[in-house]
């Protein structure tokens, strides 16, 4: 299948899925990260899901690094440039949906990419390799080119991997793993 069809038939199964079953599969996949050797860092990236695509609910992710005291950053989107922008998440950061219902921080302290040691990737398909399709836009290969080599990269998937290799573009970034609710691939 191509980007485009993956991105299609993902989006269909996302549609399909009820409320509490995305929070129960959210929980499961917060509870797999739990087995992943991550926890040793100190800043995490990580995306405020976009409720209306049916993303992976990363709220039990941010009750997971809360609790180990970890520095963990949310970014803002550039649709001009392509570029994100890193923010530390506090108790003081005020967060408002851009115009593609993204959530978003308005401002904060701004953390650069060489810094950042996880990240936690959204996607709508991935293969047994670790290539992943996201929405096309290319935020994230952008941002995690940009990234130290050493960044740990993890998909958050409610699906398992498709079997046939993705086709992929020279500037895609690989992740190391992805972490469905019932297990995680590393790659």
């Amino acid at each position: 299948m191509t980007k485009a069809e993956l991105r299609k038939t993902y989006k269909a199964l996302r549609k399909n899925l009820f409320e509490n079953q995305i929070d129960d599969l959210s929980l499961a996949i917060s509870n797999q990260l739990l087995k992943l050797p991550i926890w040793e860092h100190t800043f995490y990236h990580i995306f405020l899901a976009i409720e209306e695509q049916k993303e992976v609910n990363t709220d039990y992710i941010l009750n997971i690094l809360s609790g180990k005291d970890k520095n963990i950053l949310i970014s803002k989107s550039d649709f001009k440039t392509g570029a994100m922008t890193h923010f530390l998440l506090t108790d003081n950061t005020v967060i408002k949906k851009n115009n593609y219902n993204i959530p978003e921080p308005v401002d904060g302290i701004e953390i650069s990419n060489n810094k950042i040691d996880v990240v936690f990737v959204p996607l709508l398909a991935y293969d047994k390799a670790g290539n992943r399709v996201g929405y096309g836009k290319g935020f994230y290969d952008k941002f995690l080119a940009h990234c130290k080599p050493e960044t740990t990269k993890i998909g958050l998937s409610f699906f398992e991997a498709e079997d046939e290799t993705i086709d992929i573009y020279e500037s895609d970034v690989r992740l190391d793993y992805c972490v469905t609710p019932k297990h995680f691939y590393k790659f």
